[in-house]
């Protein structure tokens, strides 16, 4: 089954009238509801909500970060999450970065891979309902017994943009998470996980504005890709991808201080390849395309559009508009 889904919190839409929205995410042809966690909302609440109101949505997190939980009260939410909506939790983890573990969570920000691949195979064996104990090399674990087995056991993926990073969510985990890359990105994306890689989920975050206005498009995205792409980890991601010539002027722009003017350094191709927009059924088309090239569940982040306007109606009639169903 080709899933599609859903980020929430929705975009300029209180968490408190979300209800009437996600009730008819399943009836638009919406499967998922996916949250993230970055100095907003928790990555969990929205998710417990959604299950609830939705029986019939796959729920999950892309990503919460393994270093602001410890990794026993980790598999304990997911696990209580997972025996609330059984058979439909995933959890997504990732690194985050400095600002939101260490800037306003007081946490070192130390050695970040061997944390993801250690919380990856922490939760792998709590979730399945074996004894974790013994020493990681991010933490030391005495005795965890977990007391909630979920069934089935919810799979477990990777927030991954590098290779290193990667090849672990191909080696150890079910899965990938991804954003902020173009179709084309997807080839080197899949290469680097290697053959251990086929056949494993591969979520992808699709930022969308349903706009026919292209100038509106191209501002919204550019407000949006500017302190995205200078931010160290998208900066690395677009690097590796080779793409240090496009955004030469956007982090001299950055770098100076001159935050607008990294957005607006950003080439419109740049912008295009990044950010869906179009008409609602050319966006439905560019999903399609990312679909073909790999994504087997696209999440859509709908940004606000003139033909539909802020708000829950608005944001309602884009997902309308958007809906795999239509």
């Amino acid at each position: 089954m080709q899933r599609h889904g859903v980020t929430i919190p929705l975009n300029s839409v209180p968490l408190s009238a979300h209800r009437r929205i996600i009730e008819e995410l399943p009836d638009l042809g919406y499967t998922d509801a996916w949250s993230g966690e970055a100095a907003g909302y928790d990555g969990f609440t929205p998710l417990a909500l959604a299950a609830a109101w939705a029986p019939s949505l796959r729920v999950g997190t892309a990503v919460v970060p393994v270093q602001t939980r410890g990794p026993a009260l980790l598999a304990m939410t997911v696990a209580t999450l997972a025996e609330a909506a059984p058979g439909r939790v995933a959890v997504g983890v990732g690194s985050s970065g400095p600002p939101f573990v260490t800037r306003i969570n007081g946490i070192p920000f130390d050695h970040p891979y061997r944390y993801v691949r250690d919380t990856v195979r922490f939760l792998k064996a709590a979730l399945a309902g074996r004894s974790v104990r013994g020493v990681f090399d991010s933490f030391t674990i005495e005795d965890y017994r977990p007391a909630l087995h979920p069934d089935p056991v919810p799979p477990v993926l990777v927030g991954a943009l590098r290779p290193q990073m990667l090849r672990l969510a191909a080696r150890e985990a079910d899965g990938l998470v991804t954003n902020f890359l173009a179709v084309e990105d997807l080839r080197p994306v899949k290469d680097a996980m290697g053959p251990e890689g086929a056949g494993k989920e591969i979520v992808a975050r699709l930022f969308v504005c349903p706009t026919g206005d292209l100038a509106h498009a191209r501002a919204r995205g550019r407000a949006l890709l500017g302190p995205i792409l200078n931010a160290r980890t998208y900066s690395a991601f677009h690097s590796w991808l080779g793409r240090d010539e496009e955004l030469a002027a956007s982090r001299r722009a950055w770098a100076a201080g001159d935050l607008r003017g990294a957005g607006d350094a950003l080439p419109d191709a740049l912008v295009d390849a990044l950010l869906v927009h179009g008409k609602p059924e050319e966006c439905r088309e560019k999903v399609a395309a990312y679909v073909a090239a790999g994504v087997t569940t696209p999440l859509l982040a709908v940004l606000p559009a003139p033909e539909f306007g802020a708000g829950p109606g608005g944001t309602l009639a884009a997902l309308r508009a958007l809906a795999p169903a239509g």
